[in-house]
């Protein structure tokens, strides 16, 4: 955990959060990591930036509903099969990036490609501006893996609001 005051309001706060995800497609809810974080951080009103380490994992914004999740495990399979017969998983053709042990995994750098690995939130009055339904996911597309997330907090401090 870092932290720098520019002298003028503006404050700087980055945190990281390292897990173990369980699941070959999971959603892991941030939310609660990322509010303490940001309470750490003294920020009243800015950015903060939450970007996850690893190119089979993405970074989202959605409704945690079991169900919805469900749902969407269920769409990644439609859009990006997990054997979708993927050149990245043809280890005699592939020849950068290999590594001992490696598993077929292009779907889950597909799926990833389409979701994102990073998202951007507001900060307001020193908490997340989310909607009534909305949490922040670490989505783990190739698990059960090491994770490892990003967390950068832009903005002023709560005095200087």
């Amino acid at each position: 955990m870092d932290f720098m005051d520019s002298g003028n309001g503006l404050k700087v706060f980055n945190d990281a959060l390292e897990l173990r995800s369980e699941e070959r497609t999971q959603f892991i809810d941030l939310t609660g990591w990322v509010s303490q974080s940001l309470s750490r951080a003294e920020v009243g009103h800015g950015l903060a930036q939450i970007q996850v380490m690893h190119t089979t994992a993405a970074i989202i914004v959605n409704e945690n509903e079991p169900l919805l999740l469900e749902d969407f495990k269920a769409m990644f399979e439609r859009l990006a099969p997990g054997d979708g017969g993927y050149a990245h998983d043809d280890l005699r053709r592939r020849c950068v990036n290999l590594v001992p042990g490696e598993r077929a995994n292009g779907h889950a750098h597909a799926r990833a490609l389409i979701l994102g690995g990073s998202r951007m939130v507001n900060v307001r009055e020193g908490r997340l501006d989310l909607g009534r339904w909305q949490s922040i996911f670490l989505v783990e597309l190739d698990g059960p893996r090491d994770r490892k997330v990003s967390l950068t907090v832009l903005g002023f401090g709560r005095s200087a609001a």
